[in-house]
């Protein structure tokens, strides 16, 4: 479902699901993207767990988004803890399933693995699995990006240089992390213009409908807030309904600027919620 803006320029919706974390909640995934679907975004992510954790879950469920839902399925893949043996088998997985789009990130540390561990790991970067990748041939290959800059680097500017190796080793679409403010946003795609980064970029909205969303994945992501968005959680503190509603809110005005600034693509971390997905994207098509 792509989003024609004012001045005719077409634009990519997409959004993330993750794997329940216990098999037993499985079949509510399914029944989240059977109602998705309906809404016929351009692709439906699905996020790969800490050191490959929920690798088969996501190869289980984007076969299913690509082929069942008959929906691009992006399928998220991490560096961290895999080998070249694993990547490979998971490439070959993927093409077997018809699954085109692969999201290549350097993951997280896992839990389970110890620090000589994580230091000694095969695939120290995203950039080192994008090559690998990229030489299998016949995938489009993604990459995040950070309009704040990743937390771990020591400046916007090696931030936005690491991206440009990524980009020149095949990375053809970038999603950002989610943030709440556009002008940090535009600021960043003029930064990645000058650094000659030409790729389409996919705006990360995350509707914040729960205070305690801050504390979580917020933190996380490494995302300011701006006073609006402080304001109206300080607000509804105490109102769980009307939190959903003014997030939800705040989301499809971010949006509806980003539409009409001509963005590439919007992609939203819906967290498996496909009540609040169809609600934004009834408000924004």
């Amino acid at each position: 479902m792509a989003i024609i803006n004012k001045h005719g320029k077409q634009i990519e919706f997409s959004c993330e699901v993750f794997p329940p974390k216990k098999d037993l909640n499985i079949s509510g995934i399914y029944d989240t993207l059977n109602s998705i679907k309906e809404l016929e975004p351009d692709f439906i992510s699905v996020t790969y767990g800490a050191g490959g954790s929920n690798s088969k879950k996501t190869s289980e469920i984007a076969s299913y988004i690509q082929n069942s839902c008959n929906i691009n399925a992006l399928a998220h893949l991490t560096a961290v803890g895999v080998t070249p043996e694993k990547l490979q088998s998971l490439l070959n997985e993927y093409k077997e399933n018809g699954i085109k789009r692969i999201l290549a990130l350097r993951g997280d540390k896992p839990r389970d693995m110890t620090d000589a561990d994580f230091a000694n790991r095969h695939y120290k970067y995203a950039s080192d699995i994008v090559k690998e990748i990229f030489e299998f041939g016949g995938f489009h290959i993604y990459g995040a990006c950070y309009p704040e800059k990743h937390p771990e680097a020591s400046s916007l500017d090696e931030d936005i240089k690491h991206i440009k190796e990524k980009v020149d080793l095949g990375v053809s679409g970038l999603i950002t992390q989610m943030f709440f403010d556009n002008e940090k946003l535009y600021s960043y795609l003029d930064k990645l213009d000058k650094a000659g980064i030409h790729v389409a970029i996919h705006a990360g909205i995350m509707p914040i409908t729960a205070a305690n969303q801050l504390g979580t994945s917020v933190s996380l992501s490494g995302s300011s807030i701006p006073t609006a968005l402080s304001n109206l959680i300080s607000e509804h503190a105490d109102d769980p309904a009307g939190m959903k509603e003014a997030g939800v809110e705040y989301a499809i005005r971010q949006i509806e600027d980003l539409i009409a600034h001509g963005i590439d693509g919007i992609h939203l971390y819906s967290m498996n919620k496909a009540d609040i997905t169809k609600q934004i994207v009834e408000a924004v098509k």
